[in-house]
């Protein structure tokens, strides 16, 4: 499908696009995401439904726009989450010649890397909702739809969005970069496993996490960290503590909210003890699912760290 020519298409006829090959329909979702009663409820409904004024993207992209919804698929969400750190691989997967303001017609496209080559994937705007509520991604801002939009655009390349329903970090990194993917078990982590996760986020890497599934999916511990989950390492810092260095690590988990009640988390009585300086640039204190780690409960917490380059 041509982007382009679908949309000068809409735009001469007066008509919002549909697409015929990715329909609002239950197809579309999957026969066993849901029970049948409740994919038989689903109504879809484009941004300008929603909202009066709606924006694809509001004040630049940023990993806190997005809020998972009730597809499990944090897999893609951690690695996008990550993307939105990296402009220079943003805009391969975000082409800029489209929104709600300007030829508007319904229609919307994001390119993934597939065998070797980005593939362009049209969609049109219509978007899943069960009783009143998203079903897919949401955004935290009400009339910013990226997540949203984009998400759809993987459901379509990857079939449907029951496809969405568990995956691997790892696969989505590459899908969004055409990048290069290195993963470390931290069971068996390597000797320099701080200076890997420095250089790394030095290098402006992608970087990601994953807990490890104990019984059910996405049980919270006590300590706040989800099992069988994935999460985006958004930073990782040396910084004067005490008498040394600590090394710390942050975290962001992709339903928006849930963090670390331990050692570095936001209320810790740690951030006390570090020059104001250095609290001041790290320590954002908001249940926004961001939190600070240390190396080591890091490793203990986590079973898999995920890095990815555009080159090895």
């Amino acid at each position: 499908q041509d982007f382009k020519e679908l949309r000068a298409l809409c735009l001469r006829q007066g008509l919002l696009f549909e697409d015929a090959t990715f329909p609002a329909h239950t197809s579309s979702i999957g026969a066993t995401l849901l029970p049948e009663e409740k994919l038989r409820q689903i109504q879809w409904r484009r941004p300008t439904e929603l909202q009066r004024n709606p924006y694809l993207i509001m004040d630049g992209v940023s990993r806190f726009d997005i809020m998972q919804g009730e597809i499990g698929d944090c897999w893609m969400l951690a690695a996008l989450g990550s993307l939105t750190l990296r402009k220079q691989f943003l805009e391969n997967v975000l082409p800029k010649d489209q929104g709600f303001q300007d030829a508007y017609a319904g229609i919307f496209h994001f390119r993934f890397w597939q065998y070797g080559e980005w593939v362009d994937v049209v969609i049109d705007d219509r978007l899943p909702f069960l009783n009143g509520r998203y079903l897919s991604v949401h955004p935290r801002t009400s009339n910013e739809f990226w997540p949203s939009l984009l998400e759809k655009a993987y459901a379509k390349l990857r079939g449907s969005y029951q496809n969405l329903n568990g995956g691997y970090l790892s696969d989505a990194l590459v899908d969004l970069t055409g990048g290069v993917q290195v993963q470390f078990s931290l069971k068996d982590p390597p000797p320099d496993l701080e200076e890997i996760l420095k250089a790394a986020d030095k290098s402006r890497c992608l970087m990601g996490c994953s807990t490890s599934v104990q019984s059910r999916k996405n049980i919270e511990l006590r300590n706040g960290i989800v099992q069988g989950h994935a999460y985006t390492v958004t930073g990782a810092v040396k910084i004067p503590y005490k008498n040394g260095w600590k090394h710390i690590i942050r975290i962001w988990n992709p339903w928006g909210h849930g963090e670390w009640k331990g050692p570095w988390s936001d209320d810790s009585p740690q951030w006390d003890r570090v020059e104001p300086k250095y609290r001041e640039a790290l320590l954002r204190n908001k249940d926004d699912g961001e939190f600070w780690m240390s190396c080591e409960n890091f490793q203990e917490q986590f079973s898999w760290l995920y890095i990815c380059n555009n080159s090895p």
